[in-house]
């Protein structure tokens, strides 16, 4: 996957200082394909600050003289078995040229991580039909599909029950609690498409970098005095939809078919309908292992956008 720029363009790695320049290029493509930015600035500070990415490695901000034609990102977790790429622009050279440095990036980091091979993940609207199909052509193959689903609130959401035997510990203030809910999280997430695991203290570190996220918004739930579930909330979708956004959700196995997730949902419809919110939003994977998709629908959920993440296998250099 090979591309030569014009001879006019220019290409660097970004810098803190650019996330303006880079909102604005985010913003114009995703408003031309959905219609609205779905991006922030405070989005493109945290990607541009993220604790472990190193833009002069693994950020490219591609320049027709002076504007910003292009914006790229390769990032991994833990042991980095699987890689995140995000790649912007209206051009589709600067396109196959922003592919092809990630490709190149995403072999070094397989063989500086031992692996034979990685997968590359990209996310892609599917509104978004003459990007799907240069992927493609490229290699890339589908390899799952994400609903953004989203419940509006009018008006008052009456509190759930507080199921059986379940206490319900709200914020992580300490490290204990917030070690209990990574371990949650790695249980019920494992073997999910995309899902890596990562150290406590990286994990511990991607949070404090987060400017839409504080520790008060994690909700613990407790059966036998052993964490079992929790519910993980962020502004991602305040500014802009005026939402509440539930990041991760997750309950270990063994504590299923308690009534916990939906426990949780309706928990949260609540606090956001009390706090005056337009609604709630999250994600979900419709190949997921369990049947989250049909969880979000009974508790009346419905799909605002769709998102299928493309898929390329790259050998390592």
């Amino acid at each position: 996957m090979t591309a030569v720029l014009p001879a006019t363009y220019s290409v660097r790695p970004p810098a803190k200082e650019d996330a303006e320049a880079v909102f604005d290029l985010v913003a114009a493509c995703n408003t031309a394909v959905i219609g609205f930015a779905d991006f922030t600035l405070d989005d493109v500070v945290d990607e541009l600050t993220a604790p472990g990415f190193e833009p002069a490695t693994d950020g490219w901000l591609v320049f027709d003289g002076d504007r910003l034609a292009g914006f790229a990102t390769i990032y991994g977790k833990g042991d980095r078995h699987q890689l995140d790429v995000y790649v912007v622009t209206a051009e589709p050279v600067v396109e196959a040229y922003l592919l092809g440095e990630l490709t190149r990036r995403a072999a070094e980091i397989a063989a500086a991580y031992g692996h034979a091979s990685v997968p590359v993940d990209v996310g892609v609207y599917r509104a978004d039909a003459s990007r799907r199909a240069r992927l493609a052509e490229y290699g890339f193959t589908t390899g799952t599909t994400y609903h953004r689903m989203r419940i509006d609130h009018a008006g008052p959401v009456k509190a759930p029950a507080v199921p059986t035997g379940i206490t319900v510990r709200r914020g992580a203030p300490d490290e204990a609690s917030r070690r209990a809910a990574q371990d949650v999280l790695n249980s019920s997430f494992a073997g999910q498409f995309g899902f890596s695991p990562r150290t406590f203290e990286e994990w511990h570190a991607s949070h404090e970098n987060q400017s839409s996220f504080d520790w008060s918004q994690i909700t613990l739930l407790e059966l036998d005095g052993k964490v079992v579930a929790f519910r993980e909330c962020t502004d991602q979708f305040l500014e802009d939809e005026n939402c509440n956004y539930i990041g991760r959700l997750g309950v270990v196995a063994e504590a299923r078919g308690r009534g916990l997730a939906k426990f949780l949902l309706r928990d949260q419809f609540a606090q956001d309908a009390s706090a005056g919110l337009a609604g709630t939003i999250l994600h979900v994977d419709t190949n997921n292992p369990t049947p989250a998709l049909g969880l979000y629908l009974s508790v009346g959920m419905s799909a605002s956008l769709v998102i299928d993440v493309w898929r390329l296998e790259v050998r390592a250099a």
